[in-house]
């Protein structure tokens, strides 16, 4: 009898040790795995840092082409661009040309 009030008075002492080991353990996995947990972090920071590059990339495109749409403007209007252009869409060229063929890794257009 006395070892059967000694275990139940050992488990009404753990109780509130366990209780509180599992709310930590709760806490800890969240802090690491959950929706706003230190791995989500790390992958925010990944999708953030592809985000800015893709960002970088967009706007020297986009410089890229205001320089050449600046380049065609009638106040400004360059003469060999023009031609340039205008033979690149017409698909023509002049029997005198000498005409060297680009990869399309090396084209601008």
């Amino acid at each position: 009898m006395a070892f059967g009030r000694a275990l139940k008075r050992r488990a009404k002492a753990a109780i509130a040790p366990l209780l509180f080991l599992a709310l930590v353990g709760y806490f800890a996995w969240n802090a690491t795995h959950g929706a706003h947990g230190l791995i989500a972090y790390a992958q925010r920071q990944q999708l953030l840092k592809q985000a800015q590059d893709d960002l970088a990339q967009v706007q020297a495109e986009k410089t890229e082409w205001e320089r050449r749409v600046e380049a065609l403007q009638s106040d400004h209007l360059d003469a060999d661009m023009l031609d340039e252009r205008a033979r690149a869409m017409l698909n023509l060229s002049d029997p005198g040309d000498i005409i060297v063929p680009y990869g399309d890794k090396d084209r601008l257009w």
